[in-house]
């Protein structure tokens, strides 16, 4: 049966580094957002809310911003009740209530549809994608509207890009923003650049009432586990190298890759002419660092 995960309620007093954390995921939040155009003056938001750290802290933050944005936008909370044996229903309209957020909640049994066709011991999630994101859709059509916010963060879309590479032998990721394979929707990721680990820490400060997922998230055979589990032996090790992944993924040299789909390989003739972005054999120190001075080599690999 699921419980419901709440921290101790918050200090009244937030101290110096819950401070500059608020400061810091509101920041890469609205930046987010103006950097790829996700929200638009008059968009209806519809931010989708399973009850865990992500999504809580995804409308929490979309909610302060929404309070000091020059742009007005709306915002409605969405939950899709999977009818999951042991879920807390009244635990999520509860909480929005108290939020004074508008909010819907849309039923649709996919858990019973997951456990009939997928066989014990096998992984739920490519199944429990397709029909939750299929009912997620109908709901945003019903409610009008414009866009469909996910609480996806930058660690989600690095282990994306790694699962892509190591099991499907290409390069793609997560994208911050995209439109609906259907065409009829825009699909955002304003936490696109936020850290897990600060969403984890703004969950615990904010007490959110988080409600366990114990349908897909948590399969331990799941290949993300494993890539996220890497990841995380590689950041303690090698600190800043996530945030340097995600760096890469926004700084994409087409010519010196391999797509033929990209760059017109066949097409090369010298010039006689220099060009500054032209291979030069390797690339000096320079251009293999981070361009964010915050996202050093640590000390022991800088000398």
């Amino acid at each position: 049966m699921s419980a419901v995960l709440a921290a101790a309620p918050p200090s009244a007093k937030p101290s110096v580094e819950i401070a500059k954390l608020s400061k810091r995921l509101h920041r890469q939040v609205g930046q987010t957002i103006a950097e790829f155009g996700m929200i638009e003056p008059g968009d209806k938001v519809m931010v989708c809310v399973s009850g865990g750290k992500d999504s809580h802290a995804l409308l929490d933050i979309l909610l302060g911003l929404q309070q000091r944005a020059p742009a007005r936008f709306e915002l409605v909370a969405v939950n899709l009740d999977q009818k999951q044996p042991g879920f807390p229903e009244h635990v999520l309209p509860d909480y929005l209530k108290r939020r004074g957020v508008p909010f819907h909640i849309a039923e649709q049994d996919t858990y019973s549809v997951v456990k009939r066709l997928v066989p014990e011991g096998k992984t739920m999630c490519s199944l429990c994608s397709r029909l939750r994101r299929g009912a997620l859709y109908r709901v945003a059509r019903e409610l009008g509207a414009t866009k469909i916010a996910l609480g996806h963060h930058r660690d989600d879309m690095v282990q994306t890009l790694l699962m892509n590479m190591f099991f499907g032998g290409r390069i793609k990721g997560m994208p911050p923003k995209l439109v609906s394979d259907d065409g009829r929707h825009v699909v955002i990721r304003p936490l696109a650049q936020v850290a897990e680990a600060d969403l984890e820490r703004w969950a615990a400060h904010r007490a959110f009432p988080i409600i366990p997922c114990t349908l897909c998230g948590n399969q331990q055979n799941l290949q993300r586990v494993r890539i996220r589990r890497m990841l995380h032996d590689w950041e303690r090790e090698y600190p800043g190298r996530i945030d340097n992944l995600w760096h890469a993924m926004g700084h994409v040299v087409p010519s010196h890759l391999a797509d033929r789909n990209l760059y017109p390989f066949s097409a090369l003739q010298p010039t006689g002419v220099a060009d500054p972005g032209g291979d030069r054999a390797f690339d000096g120190d320079d251009d293999c660092g981070p361009a964010d001075p915050a996202v050093s080599l640590p000390a022991r690999l800088a000398t």
